[in-house]
């Protein structure tokens, strides 16, 4: 029954810092690790307080009294440190002294209650705080097995001592137990927190993760789908995001009759952007919603909409909840920003490759029209025909803007060109073509330039014919379409590629450089070029997906 009344007593203790610790005041100085002296004083006196309540509580035996006195001293210095250990023992044991100062436990209770306050200490700034509970229930044990001890030694009559050590010594010692109990009740709320924060965290990041896709789009259907998939994931009733002016997308519970009667954005989400403040209300009376939640979103500082979580319930809007759509909010904001940028760079990137691609044009146009010039007085039939040919060219050029053609048409186009400039060169020039059937996409003329530049640069040169190879394969490891062209004409100067690589290569060689500019832009990789005995190849590659089986 004495080893019941102790627990009691620790439930007691156990209790109050339980309510204690639901409290967001108690709970914010239970989770600081430096204290306030103020604060460390409220702590203080809490400790000091159950220490001296255990006193007045305590079961008296013989003159003795069966109390959880240690248990408060213990759980507070190990706890909090030096600052709550020491007074609440000094203080609770002087008080225990004094109250009964002829008391033949007495002095043994003041002596070990001070102890208890140091050893607390000790332990607070030595052992690691996963071990605080054993070392704290082992230090408990110990102050009350020295207890014993000093009453046997300080009582004068010694039958009465031992008696007094028969009747507590059990419901003490093991009452000790309670240490570690009350030093894990305070311990779970950083573990709760953290558990809480990673859980919540670990959501926001997974949903950021599958909403990334979406925000690159930036259409109204994406911001759908994007609100849809926060809807599932929060467990929300309704899910919307809006911009300054109108909501682009909602999800959930009534949404077809929110758009039937959509007259723009509601009060509640007007004043959250006109104060740029988050707005909770779990008593809203919304179009059968009772629990809102609006984060103003923002880019570059400035606010760009928000973010609306809805519930039929109320009182869903918990701390937890509003944490994690904070950090959510963070992220969309950002990803929104991410996505302005990438679409600007995808801008300015396309533009530059536009005004590359354009530049070969009339490069191209100028060489063909003194091709064709030629050939006007000595052989007018083949000029006309040449002229067709370049009619057809220009035609397509020019009613293709897509980024990307098929790689047939892009050799068509190459055909087309190697047939104006065989009309110039006649049996000197031999071309090639080793092409498998790929199905790929490259940008317009790509593999012309490198063709022009092989015949003029390398078979014009050259005394006597010479042979231009154009090669389209597929290769493994990893999987590629590799385009080259070789010739076997007087092979470049070395000089040239190192200028090429370098990219200060000259305008007498713009179809070169420009093509060397292109793939770098759209494969992250510089034109292959290499000096043949004869000759020279040219080759870049293209990414591909591996091929089925």
């Amino acid at each position: 029954m004495m080893l019941v009344g102790v627990f009691e007593r620790a439930a007691l203790i156990l209790m109050v810092l339980f309510l204690l610790t639901r409290t967001s005041h108690f709970q914010s100085l239970f989770r600081k690790q430096n204290h306030h002296p103020f604060e460390s004083g409220v702590i203080a006196l809490l400790f000091t307080l159950f220490a001296v309540f255990s006193t007045y509580t305590g079961i008296h035996v013989d003159g003795s009294l069966i109390n959880v006195r240690i248990i408060a001293i213990m759980s507070g210095g190990i706890l909090f440190g030096p600052v709550v250990g020491i007074p609440a023992g000094v203080i609770s044991g002087l008080h225990r002294y004094l109250i009964d100062i002829n008391g033949p436990t007495s002095l043994p209770c003041l002596i070990t209650s001070i102890l208890a306050g140091l050893s607390s200490a000790v332990i607070h700034m030595r052992v690691k705080k996963q071990q605080y509970w054993i070392w704290g229930i082992c230090a408990g044990v110990v102050c009350e097995l020295l207890t014993m001890t000093l009453i046997l030694v300080f009582v004068e009559d010694r039958h009465q001592g031992v008696l007094i050590v028969k009747a507590i010594a059990m419901p003490m010692i093991i009452g000790e137990v309670s240490i570690g109990l009350m030093i894990q009740l305070v311990q779970s709320l950083d573990n709760e927190n953290d558990r809480v924060a990673a859980t919540q965290a670990k959501l926001a990041l997974d949903i950021a993760n599958k909403t990334l896709p979406y925000f690159r789009e930036s259409s109204r259907e994406s911001m759908r789908k994007v609100c849809a998939i926060i809807r599932n994931d929060i467990e929300a009733d309704a899910v919307a995001i809006t911009d300054t002016k109108n909501v682009m997308a909602f999800v959930g519970e009534y949404e077809h009759e929110y758009w039937k009667n959509y007259q723009g954005m509601s009060r509640y989400t007007r004043a959250a952007l006109v104060k740029d403040e988050i707005l909770i209300h779990n008593e809203a009376d919304f179009d059968g919603f009772h629990s809102l939640l609006i984060i103003p979103l923002h880019e570059s500082g400035s606010m760009t909409g928000a973010l609306k979580i809805y519930y039929k319930r109320r009182y869903k809007i918990t701390n937890a909840l509003r944490e994690m759509a904070i950090g959510l909010s963070h992220v969309i904001s950002t990803q929104m920003e991410v996505a302005k940028v990438e679409k600007l760079k995808q801008a300015a990137t396309k533009a530059e490759f536009s005004a590359l691609q354009n530049k070969i044009n009339p490069h191209f146009l100028f060489n063909t029209l003194n091709a064709i010039s030629s050939l006007i007085r000595m052989r007018p039939d083949e000029a006309r025909e040449l002229i067709a040919r370049l009619a057809d060219f220009l035609r397509y050029n020019l009613t293709h803007n897509e980024a990307l053609i098929p790689i047939d048409e892009e050799l068509a186009q190459v055909r087309d060109y190697i047939a104006i400039e065989k009309a110039r060169y006649g049996n000197k020039l031999n071309v090639i073509f080793e092409v498998e059937p790929l199905d790929i996409k490259i940008p317009s003329l790509m593999i012309q330039p490198l063709v022009e530049n092989a015949i003029g640069h390398g078979i014009q040169p050259k005394k006597g014919p010479g042979e231009v190879v154009i090669k389209v394969i597929y290769k493994d490891n990893p999987p590629q379409a590799e385009i080259s062209v070789r010739d076997s004409g007087v092979g470049i100067d070395p000089a040239l590629i190192e200028q090429l690589h370098e990219g200060t290569i000259g305008s007498k060689h713009i179809g070169l450089s420009n093509v060397d500019q292109r793939v770098r832009m759209l494969y992250g990789e510089q034109l292959k070029v290499r000096r043949l005995e004869p000759g020279t190849e040219v080759k870049f590659s293209i990414p591909l997906s591996p091929k089925r089986s």
